[in-house]
């Protein structure tokens, strides 16, 4: 709830016995507070002291302001608050035969020390991270200046619950008031002052100092979860002057008095929102573990890796029978393509038995409970059976929604999927999809929704109809009712920005903006490249990060492709591109747009009328009645 200052007139009655009436400020309704830490009080550069902290709630507020001569209390309620317990702990005390002076003063100085232990915990844990893990600088390229020059919205970070504080952002928004390093200030030390968000872009926020009003000229952006942003009282705390910026420092003459009238009422960051952020950003998944992952240059089967690295949950796998170390893969460590050993054996998936056949002594299987967790489902009615048709994102063309078939049914609701028209003979290209997975659709989910549908390769009768395909290859559809039909509240629209996984390269992480919504359905498009590299991707895809993440876990940003790049995309970026997208190495399939110019020869697909894309965060019925 939100801890408001208490505006109260000076009293001169003692603390611990007033029994005045006076009416208090209702507290606003929010889950931000101004911050509770200690007794400290600000110092100012002239070494008074301008404001104090409440001894009973912990609020911060200007000295003069508070309640009773000694200015030990924010308000009446406080003061009674305090008295009360002082009775109690002396009565204990009396009961206990020991004496009661200075008890309820010592049990009021727990709570500080334990927060005091906890900070300097946080410090300590900040400042090895700092010297393991910088963050890594995109030459050239801003998020800040990026947006700001093209007024673009960011997804907030609560669209990204698999990300550090995705389920724990709370009310931070435009308003909330912090503490952060005063950069325009002349004095030889570190000093700080007050700033205001006036924008936010996923981790980012554009902050104005207090004082400056609608003058933006020396606004800046910071990542809130960064090490130079606090929450309000935080100076207090650790004893660091707050100083007004030189270019307003004449601007008032009463900084005490401007800054109680800012405050009042305002939000700040939790007191121990420093301390979730490290919490969040703690991993299960460490170096030598031993997984299974999927074969990247054959995707039908799974081979042993053991973690390399962890960087921001993202796991740098290394094939177990790489000498050198160079043949990796990298996946989010809730991936659905990495699963604990003895996995493939235990649903019958196909798997890559090691030559090496003796695991090294400092690799470890990683356990089961750490993996990603599958919707159990029910296999002993009405199930998927082989030969049954469907649509399918393509794991070689993640632009592309293909027409597909169920090629094997495994346990516990895998199945294997081929795309038709483009499969290997041995099926080394088949992949595994689970029954609830988000990338399989039943047949016409593409056609309803405006999709373009990718027809098999070869097939000539054009434009393509379900109806036709089914009859001429004596073959059914998987009902209906079978596939995943939940559509969570993300919160993405078309438009925002974000930072996403290249799933053909996964190494990389890029700038990149949602284009269509479809459901839980988003198109992915790499800012700066042409649209046939775009990718669709499940709303709840752990490759999906906020504007930030990357300077916040200390990944490398991929920027959005140069002007140069642009120009020249029919050539050189699309070389570029093309080998950037072959990471995994199995049978190389044609871009859709190539595809399309083969097969259709300038013909156009023809697709329902009235379909539209979804940006509504609920359910819809999105799938066309099968014909018979």
């Amino acid at each position: 709830m939100f801890d408001g200052y208490d505006s109260c007139s000076e009293d001169t009655s003692s603390s611990s016995s007033s029994d005045e009436s006076e009416e208090e400020v209702a507290p606003l309704p929010s889950s931000l507070p101004i911050i509770k830490n200690n007794g400290q009080v600000y110092t100012y550069p002239d070494g008074k002291s301008g404001m104090a902290t409440c001894e009973m709630c912990g609020m911060v507020g200007v000295r003069d302001a508070f309640y009773s001569k000694t200015k030990r209390f924010c308000s009446v309620s406080c003061s009674r608050s305090y008295s009360s317990n002082s009775k109690k702990a002396s009565i204990l005390a009396r009961l206990q035969g020991k004496p009661p002076t200075k008890k309820a003063k010592v049990l009021q100085k727990q709570p500080l020390v334990a927060k005091l232990a906890a900070y300097a915990q946080y410090q300590a844990t900040l400042q090895n991270q700092a010297k393991t893990k910088a963050a890594v600088p995109v030459e050239g390229f801003s998020w800040g200046n990026y947006i700001n020059s093209n007024s673009f919205t960011a997804a907030p970070v609560t669209c990204f619950k698999h990300a550090p504080m995705g389920t724990c952002w709370g009310d931070i928004s435009e308003g909330v008031r912090v503490e952060v390093p005063n950069t325009d200030c002349s004095l030889p030390t570190k000093v700080f002052w007050i700033a205001g968000i006036v924008k936010l872009a996923g981790y980012n926020a554009l902050l104005r100092y207090e004082g400056f009003e609608n003058d933006s000229s020396l606004d800046f952006w910071c990542n809130v979860c960064g090490s130079d942003i606090h929450p309000v009282g935080w100076c207090a705390t650790s004893g660091k002057p707050l100083v007004p910026p030189r270019t307003i420092q004449h601007k008032y003459t009463n900084w005490k008095a401007f800054l109680v009238k800012r405050l009042t009422g305002a939000k700040t960051l939790p007191p121990d929102f420093s301390q979730k952020v490290s919490e969040s950003m703690q991993y299960p998944f460490k170096t030598s573990m031993r997984v299974e992952v999927v074969d990247k240059t054959h995707l039908c089967r799974t081979r042993v890796a053991v973690v390399e690295s962890v960087i921001g949950g993202r796991l740098r796998l290394v094939y177990e029978e790489s000498e050198d170390k160079t043949d990796d893969f990298w996946c989010h460590m809730y991936s659905p393509l990495i699963h604990h050993i003895g996995w493939s054996r235990s649903i019958g998936h196909r798997f890559k038995r090691s030559d090496i056949t003796k695991k090294q002594d400092a690799h470890f299987d990683a356990p089961a409970h750490l993996f990603m967790k599958v919707k159990e489902v029910d296999t002993a009615g009405e199930w998927f059976k082989e030969g049954m048709k469907l649509e399918a994102i393509d794991p070689l063309n993640l632009s592309a929604i293909c027409v597909a078939t169920i090629r094997k049914v495994l346990a516990d609701g895998y199945l294997m999927i081929g795309i038709d028209g483009s499969e290997a003979a041995d099926g080394s290209d088949w992949f595994c999809y689970h029954a609830t997975s988000p990338s399989i659709f039943p047949v016409g989910f593409c056609e309803i929704n405006m999709i373009e549908l990718t027809p098999p390769r070869g097939y000539a009768k054009l434009p393509f109809k379900w109806f036709d395909y089914l009859r001429e290859t004596d073959s059914i559809a998987a009902p209906v009712k079978l596939f995943n039909k939940e559509v969570p509240n993300h919160g993405f629209h078309v438009g925002m920005k974000l930072e996403a996984v290249d799933l053909m390269e996964p190494r990389l992480v890029c700038v990149a903006t949602v284009t269509r919504i479809i459901h839980r359905l988003l198109r992915i498009h790499f800012d700066g490249w042409e649209d046939e590299y775009d990718q669709w991707v499940d709303c709840e895809s752990p490759d999906l990060y906020p504007v930030g993440w990357c300077q916040l876990t200390g990944y490398q940003l991929q920027p959005p492709a140069p002007q140069s790049s642009r120009d020249n995309q029919s050539s050189s970026s699309k070389q570029k591109k093309k080998s950037k997208s072959q990471q995994y190495k199995g049978h190389k399939k044609m871009s859709s747009l190539q595809l399309k110019e083969e097969l259709l020869d300038g013909e156009e697909y023809s697709f329902l009328q009235g379909a539209s894309d979804q940006e509504s965060n609920g359910s819809a019925s999105y799938y066309i009645k099968q014909e018979p």
